[in-house]
Parts: C-alpha cells; sequence; structure tokens
C-alpha cells in the first residue's frame, strides 16, 4: 500500500482529535477524508504535512515509516498541504509570499527578477494569470485560496492535501480546479482531498474515509457508498433538508433600500431594497463586488457613498457605530481577520456584539455572559473543551459557528451573512440553513452572500446577480435555475 496511517493520535488540551486512526490510501488516487467540523479530518491532514506532529501512531510510505516532523521535511519527502485557514503576508506581493521559503538570492541580495520568474511558473501551473506584483492584501479570498493553490501543486509534491480548497472558490474556479485534480490524478499524484461538498466527493475522489469524534468509522470505494450512507457515518442522525425560503413567510415591509451606493475600484450603481423577512441572494463570480457591497452597507469603506435608508432613517456610509445602531450585523467572509478575535475565549468572542446587554457600568456581567454564549452554543451545537478556551484551538467550522452565535446574540433586525457555510459539514450546513430561515421566519431581514449556488436557490426568496462591480440582474426565485444565474454571472446572455 502506498501510504498507510497506522493508530495515529492527537490530543489538545480537553480534546482528543485522533483517537488511533488508521486506513489506507492508493497511489494515484482522490481519497476523500469526510467527517463533522472537528471530526479530525484537518488534523490528519496537518500531521501528514508536518504541520502538526502525532502523539502517538505511525505513517508508512511505501512501507517505510516517515516523521514530517515539520513542514520543511514533508516537503522533501514529497508532501505539500493547501490549507482551509489561509496564512500569508497580507504586506508582501504574490510573488514574495508564493517564493517565501526559497526567495532567490546571490550574496544576500534578493533577486527580483527571478522572484518574479519563479513566482509565474507557479501560478501557470494552475492556470492563473494573477499579477505576481499585487500585494496580497488587496486579494480576495477567493484568490489567496488559488495561491495556496499553487504554492502546494508547484512544488512537484507527489502527495498534496486539499483542505477545503473549493470553499471560497467561484463555480468557474472550482471547474478549473477540478480539472487540475484529473490531471494530478493522470500523474499519478495521491491527493487526499478534505471537503465537506458531497457532489464534489463523488465526482473527484476513488476512495472516502469517515471520521467521528476522532475515531474512525469507515474507509470505502466510492462506488460501494450513496450520500445518505455518509451522512448516517458522519453525524449518525437524520437531517431535515426539505424547507427553503418558499416555506417562509412572505416578506413583509421594506427596511433597507440602496441606491447608487459607489466605491471607487470596488462596484458603482448598486441599488436594491431588502424587506423584513426577506433572504436576498447576492451571486456573482469572485471578485463581482460581492463581499465590497456588504461591507460598505457595514461602513467598513470609507470610500463608499451612496445612499442608504434603513426603516425610513438615513444611514450614513462610513461608520460601523451607525450600521450597528440602525440594527446591522455583519458575519464576515474571513472569519479569522474580521469575525472573531482568535486569542480570546470561546465565550468572550461570542458576546462581543452584545457586550452592553452583558454589562453594567462597563463590566461585563460574567454569569450573563456565560448563559449567552453558552444558549447558543447548544443551539449551533458548537463543539468546545469549555466556554473558557480560545476560539484559536477549534476546527474552522466551530469558528465559524461562534462568528454567526456573536451576531445572533446581538439579535440584529437586518443580517448580512458573507459565506456563512464556508468550511462547515453537511451537518452544520443544514443546521445554519435551517437557523436562517428562523430568523427570516421571525422577520429578520437578511442579505446572504454565497458562492454556492444550490444554497443561494435554496434559501433565497430573490437573487440579484453581481459582476464586475454592476448590479446585472435580479430573478425572482419562480425563475430559478443554475444555468441562468451562471450565464448572468458570466456575462453570456442578457437574461437568465
Amino acid at each position: 500500500m502506498f501510504l498507510r496511517f497506522h493508530a495515529l493520535c492527537k490530543r489538545y488540551p480537553g480534546v482528543l482529535a485522533l483517537d488511533k486512526v488508521s486506513f489506507e490510501v492508493e497511489r494515484g488516487t482522490c481519497h476523500a477524508l469526510m467527517g463533522e467540523n472537528g471530526a479530525g479530518k484537518s488534523t490528519l491532514g496537518k500531521i501528514l504535512a508536518g504541520v502538526q506532529r502525532a502523539d502517538q501512531g505511525e505513517i508508512y510510505l511505501e512501507g517505510q515509516v516517515i516523521r514530517p516532523t515539520n513542514p520543511h521535511i514533508a516537503r522533501q519527502l514529497g508532501i505539500a498541504m493547501v490549507h482551509q485557514e489561509l496564512a500569508f503576508c497580507p504586506n508582501l506581493t504574490v510573488a514574495e509570499n508564493l517564493c517565501l521559503g526559497s526567495l532567490p538570492s546571490r550574496a544576500g541580495w534578493l533577486r527580483r527578477g527571478e522572484l518574479r520568474l519563479q513566482a509565474q511558473k507557479l501560478l501557470a501551473t494552475i492556470g492563473s494569470d494573477l499579477s505576481v506584483d499585487r500585494r496580497v492584501g488587496e486579494l480576495s479570498t477567493g484568490q489567496e485560496q488559488l495561491l495556496q493553490i499553487a504554492a502546494a501543486v508547484g512544488t512537484g509534491a507527489r502527495i498534496i492535501v486539499f483542505d477545503e480548497p473549493t470553499s471560497s472558490l467561484s463555480v468557474a474556479e472550482s471547474e478549473h480546479l477540478f480539472t487540475l485534480l484529473a490531471d494530478l490524478k493522470r500523474r499519478g499524484i495521491t491527493v487526499l482531498y478534505v471537503s465537506h461538498r458531497m457532489d464534489e466527493i463523488f465526482r473527484l475522489c476513488d476512495a472516502v474515509t469517515v471520521l467521528r469524534d476522532g475515531r474512525h468509522v469507515a474507509t470505502e470505494r466510492i462506488s460501494a457508498t450513496t450520500e445518505d450512507r455518509l451522512v448516517e457515518q458522519m453525524i449518525g442522525r437524520e437531517l431535515d433538508l426539505s424547507t427553503g425560503a418558499a416555506d417562509v413567510q412572505t416578506p413583509g415591509e421594506e427596511v433597507l433600500r440602496v441606491k447608487n451606493l459607489q466605491s471607487p475600484g470596488r462596484f458603482a450603481d448598486v441599488s436594491f431594497h431588502l424587506r423584513a423577512g426577506e433572504v436576498l441572494g447576492f451571486a456573482g463570480l469572485v471578485g463581482a463586488g460581492r463581499s465590497e457591497v456588504a461591507q460598505a452597507l457595514f461602513g467598513l469603506d470609507n470610500r463608499a457613498h451612496g445612499h442608504i435608508t434603513v426603516r425610513g432613517q438615513t444611514l450614513r456610509p462610513r461608520s460601523v457605530s451607525a450600521a450597528l445602531q440602525q440594527g446591522l450585523g455583519f458575519l464576515p467572509e474571513d472569519r479569522k481577520r474580521l469575525g472573531l478575535i482568535l486569542p480570546l475565549t470561546c465565550r468572550e468572542n461570542a458576546s462581543l456584539a452584545a457586550l452592553d446587554r452583558v454589562s453594567t457600568a462597563g463590566f461585563v456581567r460574567r454569569p450573563a455572559e456565560r448563559a449567552l454564549a453558552r444558549g447558543f452554543f447548544s443551539r449551533l451545537r458548537v463543539k468546545t473543551p469549555s466556554l473558557d478556551a480560545p476560539v484559536n484551538g477549534l476546527s474552522g467550522g466551530n469558528q465559524q459557528k461562534i462568528a454567526l452565535a456573536k451576531w445572533l446574540a446581538r439579535d440584529c433586525p437586518i443580517l448580512i451573512v458573507d459565506e456563512p457555510t464556508r468550511g462547515v459539514d453537511v451537518g452544520a450546513k443544514a443546521e445554519i440553513h435551517r437557523l436562517l430561515l428562523e430568523l427570516a421566519a421571525a422577520g429578520t431581514a437578511i442579505l446572504l452572500i454565497s458562492s454556492e449556488l444550490p444554497e443561494l436557490m435554496h434559501l433565497s426568496h430573490r437573487i440579484l446577480v453581481l459582476r464586475l462591480g454592476r448590479m446585472v440582474g435580479e430573478v425572482p426565485r419562480e425563475h430559478f435555475s443554475q444555468a441562468g444565474l451562471l450565464r448572468l454571472m458570466a456575462g453570456v446572455g442578457a437574461s437568465p
């Protein structure tokens, strides 16, 4: 057997992330790792890639024990990883980030021409024409994800771990990645593919391993299993996926109106309205301006201008405090940079947006804060060793749930959610969907941004399509179709 994990164990404070996990992976295959958030998938991938060390157990490569104790040794063994959580230096250029571990130099001086050429070659391996001179801090989350993929594929690795690689990619970028994965398999490269998206698993993978609570549940050929079987193995309970926006009551009065909102170089002439109890979807390719519009509505863009009214009252752009006072909440796409304060505890993060409700005379009432956090953690099924555990020690999916809990605690009448299910498992995704629809049924107006068209179509009453920073169409629920939305997003044809 090409790659074998034997009795791997990994313990964090209060959590047994991996509990004697054993399974095998064939050479040149795409092998899926599935499980709920916190099941141990990313931990296993990080141990293989040398990011973390196992406490017990062995990894065998072609019959020999390997010990990838750091990423450099893993790369020497031919192992690379595309991480779910992006980790770049935002003040450096694309070229500098891609070549950070192997900067070309002579006599201690950086050779910038060679640096740019080296980065261009890495990007060419995935067919990207992104400028190597752009600062990474200027890129979208999807573009940063593509950089990670280029860095991993360009190393010439023979084993690559992909941890939720499409979580920030557009439909077109995902299709490009799928073509790349097929080419990697033809070249004999072995892929460990971590994803919660069933369609990707059944399309790309040859075999699947399911983990639950850090334990190995099953390893099977894809041809021998089904979606229902995988869900049962992953979560051990049935999911109700039937409820959609059509089952929610008719939206009420208008609560938000946006007219001619624009930001130089980002988007222009954006106009729309949102009603109480409505889920309004924003569709578009990466770079279309969806997240930028959301940030401007919440006051995070100091160049934005236009006319915004909330329940008839003018909302001054470029002011987060004004947006909060008017009842807006914002779950951002990038939870680590904008959604959470990682060194703080789970309890402290959950109460950040509602401190006025758990404080007296400027002092936080800890019992009230604990009760608030405990209630939402139970509602969202957050897996954490304790309320006082640092949030940076949780899985990405559980971090996402806490980022959402923060705004639920504030009880905002208008909620903007940007990629609310990014990096969460199938069970958590269904729970978040149900929660958003419950909020809408209770009268919350929701602006939903998602790169997953099935998610948009499932939850939304209407979908607005953006392309190149401009609104190009509005599609009512009765006319939803993936093909029609994709045509609008890509600029092919005039209508869905």
